[in-house]
């Protein structure tokens, strides 16, 4: 009886750690995420045919761009229960529609998808609304007021 006592000691003695360490990197990227200065969602619905030409489209290369850099694509069912960290930006019926994001702020939405051409141009607009950071790590607003 003793003898499997001792053993399930041992065997916490380095599951708690690894436990606290585990959880340590889950509140990392909870934390992460948060604090990500900007994110672009993407309000979609299943069968929609735009986001789908979207995501022929756009969405393969979105990540790797420097715009995806800045701001990531998070994607939201719309037919789906409304995150809770989106309280503060308003729902949306027509799909896709993008909404760029900042701090859990609104900075600019762009209903519908316009094609390639005019949706990376449209993002570069509001992206010029977003701070820019400088070379001395102080944020600076560039282009319109929000």
């Amino acid at each position: 009886m003793f003898s499997s006592i001792g053993k399930l000691s041992i065997r916490l003695t380095w599951q708690i750690p690894l436990l606290v360490a585990f959880l340590a990197i889950l509140a990392g990227a909870a934390t992460a995420r948060s604090a990500a200065a900007a994110e672009l969602l993407m309000l979609e619905r299943p069968g929609c045919s735009w986001c789908k030409r979207f995501n022929e489209e756009i969405a393969p290369a979105y990540a790797k761009t420097d715009e995806g850099r800045r701001a990531p694509l998070r994607r939201v069912d719309v037919t789906r229960p409304w995150p809770t960290d989106l309280a503060a930006i308003a729902r949306e019926r027509l799909t896709p529609t993008f909404v760029l994001v900042e701090k859990g702020v609104e900075v600019g939405r762009l209903r519908g998808y316009p094609g390639d051409e005019f949706f990376w141009m449209l993002l570069a607009d509001m992206l010029a609304k977003l701070p820019q950071t400088t070379t001395s790590g102080v944020s600076e607003t560039q282009g319109q007021p929000r």
